[in-house]
């Protein structure tokens, strides 16, 4: 179904609200969760509603929670985000690292005991608009099997980075496993088989079947997502499983927090942790230049060579900036289900449905 952004977007204000954020807290939640929908995401954008109702309800999200500091120096900051919503805790995080990089010329904050936040880009793009090179990761409950493992020990784990280039912001945003567990979800709505060689069952066999893995993951039963690069190290999928522990000691190791394997979303505290960064380029020399030779090679990636039938080669951030520009005065794709889902929460909550 496709549904008006202003619609889904008053829809979700007035959810968020109605579970006692403020008008501000509602805005930024909602921005980052439509962002992703307007970039195509759809397994980070509104189909995530669900989850977040659930760990608001239980008590796991507090949203009344205050961020502390907990270590502090000019360069950096370790925060305790005390149940936070993530995309809350993340956005305050990401601008203290935007305000310390603004001063000595790179900010670097880690905050722990937060929930899901989203799309990582988000949060790189802010630092991106300030004219800086912005850098995001976080942990999550463990979804990923180490190469030659059959238990799943570190998480979804999404690393970004962005910096300001011409026409278009380069911006990497990518899960260190094969996908994260929110595409498992949309292929289990849509009743799809996975692909190869992307899942394991609790057995450490390679498994079609999303339900079978995400029951699996939810029980800590065995089995998980395979690493970026896929099963095995064929197509390198010890690389991914390195960039996913990359992930956890930045975020959780470097904050006090909680590594993957201890992330829990059935207990009181998921606790779940972030890591943010912002450079000023222009501590190398010239921003104008740096910035030029940036887009220059960003054309010329552009320009190379295309491969047989292939009319086109995208540089990261190209596809999801032109599918905003369709999509943000217009409309949005929403599964049923997620519809569904969607009214089902609002009539439990007693906000307006607003017309979806």
């Amino acid at each position: 179904m496709q549904i008006d952004v202003s619609k889904v977007i008053n829809f979700c204000e007035s959810l968020f609200s109605g579970y006692g954020f403020t008008s501000d807290e509602s805005k930024i939640i909602t921005d980052v969760l439509i962002r992703a929908d307007l970039y195509g995401i759809e397994s980070h954008g509104i189909h995530r509603l669900v989850r977040y109702n659930e760990e608001i309800t239980s008590g796991q999200v507090d949203v009344k929670a205050k961020i502390q500091t907990v270590f502090e120096t000019g360069i950096s900051a370790c925060l305790d985000a005390n149940k936070s919503m993530g995309q809350l805790a993340a956005v305050h995080a990401m601008n203290l690292a935007i305000q310390k990089a603004k001063i000595v010329g790179c900010g670097m904050v880690t905050i722990r005991n937060s929930n899901h936040f989203g799309i990582a880009s988000y949060y790189t793009e802010m630092a991106a608009a300030q004219d800086l090179i912005g850098v995001s990761m976080s942990n999550t409950e463990a979804i990923c099997v180490p190469t030659f493992g059959a238990q799943a020990m570190t998480g979804t784990n999404a690393m970004a980075l962005a910096m300001p280039a011409e026409p278009y912001t380069f911006s990497y945003d990518a899960s260190t496993t094969v996908v994260p567990r929110g595409k498992l979800e949309v292929y289990r709505k849509n009743n799809t088989q996975l692909p190869d060689h992307w899942a394991l069952d609790e057995n450490g066999k390679p498994c079609v079947d999303a339900s079978v893995v995400i029951e699996n993951i939810i029980a800590k039963a065995g089995g998980g997502i395979a690493p970026l690069g896929g099963l095995g190290t064929l197509h390198g999928g010890h690389k991914g499983y390195g960039l996913s522990v990359i992930v956890d000691l930045f975020s959780a190791v470097m904050s006090g927090g909680l590594t993957s394997n201890y992330v829990n979303r059935k207990k009181d505290i998921a606790g779940i942790c972030h890591y943010f960064m912002a450079i000023d380029y222009g501590i190398f020399g010239d921003k104008t230049s740096i910035k030029n030779n940036m887009s220059k090679f960003l054309q010329e990636l552009r320009d190379s060579k295309k491969a047989e039938g292939q009319n086109r080669v995208y540089t990261h951030g190209e596809r999801s900036s032109e599918m905003m520009a369709q999509r943000k005065n217009g409309q949005i794709p929403v599964n049923e289900k997620t519809l569904e889902e969607m009214l089902n929460i609002a009539k439990k909550l007693g906000t307006d449905t607003l017309s979806l």
